[in-house]
């Protein structure tokens, strides 16, 4: 019997050794002050309701510690996210198509427009309500890798997480986390020689063909949104081999597809209409063998000889209308696949609409785990709460299978197969204690002196400017001021 009184059957039993396998190597993971770090992700996981501050959470029966602990865990403990990585990916790893890994990337702010003493803050692009609906707020950016699945559902699994920095450029980081997550997923096994191309989902803001230009030799297939106004090119004919021709040096281009002018669109290669349960009909249009114009510029700037021609396929997508039955406008994509036949364009926008379970995820970790509730002012401090939140979403997708619905009154209820990742977690306190417990016991103590009763905080604390350094150099202090 589980510990919710069900009888445990294979997928169960399995799930259980998963959860208990993965609580010990996260223990494993812990450096500095690993029984306190370890005992904060359980109150994460069991605490009742959203976890809506830091010092909150050591009132829950799972942290057996002082408040004092849990402060100096987050500040000064330790996570070995090298080894956690790699532990993530030797989980079972959700698939799409079949059996293909589909990985979606986008960034999520951790806005901190107050905190004028927290170093290597960005200026986050965020949507707001009223009229200036997009603003650009303070924060540290950070990056996830996901890994989708199929069907309607909320969850994902996490793979990676980066903090942008102001030094950073961002689609080189990009390019970076996705080299070394496709690396260890074919160190763990996961990928193999044989295996349909790795799928990467992006939104737009992304340079896709920048990304597929440098990811060229690793087995992934890029599929991003691009802006409704680009211009396209299509390849030039090659020139006869023998006979007369035109004099000159060869065209690389030919004629130009502006996407918001329908009379200079080219015969397309494909065309498709799908149903779909969410937004009606879906038309997919395609033309194969597109590139844009690049230039001596920004990335290629400095390049020997002339900028490359990064080619791939243009999707036209006009579903009949949004959930809530609203207009929608076309959605322009880009894949990396050059020659994509009818059946890559469809799981290409099919995958592209799987991307927004990645936003589902962010706003659980917000709205419930209380990812960005805390006032952290160190970075590193902000990077091991993060990872800290990553593994209590990944202990949430092990118990899927062995959680319990405990729904409210007002809530339909759902069967184990569709349980969302909130419901998950208020039941998981009934599973932790039939899991395993790595820490060990609190050692009685006493807190420390502190500052003396009347005396003031003279430590000067120092104040950051906010953006990008123009020498491509850290961020610096820019003043300092007394905090009282």
């Amino acid at each position: 019997m589980d510990s919710v009184g069900r009888p445990v059957g294979a997928d169960q039993g399995l799930a259980a050794m998963e959860l208990d396998r993965f609580r010990g190597e996260l223990y494993r993971c812990l450096g500095r002050r690993a029984d306190e770090l370890f005992e904060l992700v359980d109150a994460v996981l069991c605490a009742e309701g959203p976890v809506r501050s830091l010092v909150g959470l050591c009132l829950a029966p799972e942290h057996r510690r002082g408040h004092g602990a849990l402060y100096d865990a987050v500040n000064s403990g330790e996570v070995n996210t090298a080894r956690l990585r790699e532990t993530l990916v030797r989980l079972p790893l959700p698939r799409m198509f079949g059996g293909r890994i589909v990985l979606a990337v986008d960034v999520s702010p951790w806005l901190r427009p107050d905190a004028e003493t927290c170093p290597d803050r960005l200026f986050c692009h965020v949507y707001g309500r009223g009229r200036a609906t997009r603003q650009r707020i303070p924060g540290w950016p950070y990056q996830l890798v996901t890994a989708l699945e199929s069907g309607p559902t909320s969850w994902t699994a996490v793979l990676d997480a980066v903090r942008l920095g102001p030094a950073d450029d961002a689609t080189a980081v990009t390019a970076e986390q996705l080299r070394a997550v496709v690396e260890r997923l074919r160190a763990a096994g996961r990928w193999r020689c044989g295996d349909p191309a790795i799928l990467v989902v992006l939104d737009s803001g992304y340079d896709v063909h920048r990304l597929a230009f440098v990811l060229a030799d690793l087995p992934v297939q890029l599929v991003g949104r691009i802006r409704a106004d680009r211009v396209l090119l299509a390849p030039a004919p090659p020139r006869p081999p023998t006979g007369p021709g035109p004099i000159g040096r060869p065209r690389r281009h030919r004629a130009a597809m502006v996407l918001a002018d329908p009379a200079s669109w080219p015969a397309p290669n494909t065309r498709s209409r799908t149903a779909t349960d969410r937004y009606g009909q879906a038309a997919a249009t395609a033309w194969n063998r597109m590139h844009p114009r690049l230039e001596h510029r920004g990335p290629w700037a400095g390049a020997d000889g002339p900028p490359p021609i990064v080619e791939g396929t243009v999707i036209r997508l006009q579903v009949e209308h949004l959930p809530g039955h609203r207009q929608a406008p076309p959605v322009w994509l880009w894949t990396s696949a050059a020659d994509a036949d009818l059946t890559d364009v469809i799981r290409c926008w099919q995958a592209y609409l799987r991307r927004f379970d990645l936003e589902h995820t962010i706003r659980l970790f917000k709205q419930t785990l209380g990812w960005t509730a805390p006032k952290i002012r160190s970075p590193q401090a902000a990077d091991r709460w993060t990872w800290l939140v990553i593994a209590a979403h990944t202990q949430l997708r092990l118990a899927r299978a062995l959680a319990r619905d405990l729904r409210r009154p007002w809530e339909k209820p759902l069967g184990p197969e569709r349980l969302t990742p909130a419901r998950v977690r208020r039941g998981f306190r009934h599973l932790h204690g039939k899991t395993t417990q790595p820490a060990s016991a609190p050692k009685p103590s006493h807190p420390g002196p502190g500052r003396r009763r009347g005396t003031k905080n003279r430590q000067r604390a120092i104040r950051y400017d906010v953006g990008k350094t123009a020498t491509g150099q850290r961020q610096g202090p820019s003043r300092e001021k007394v905090s009282g």
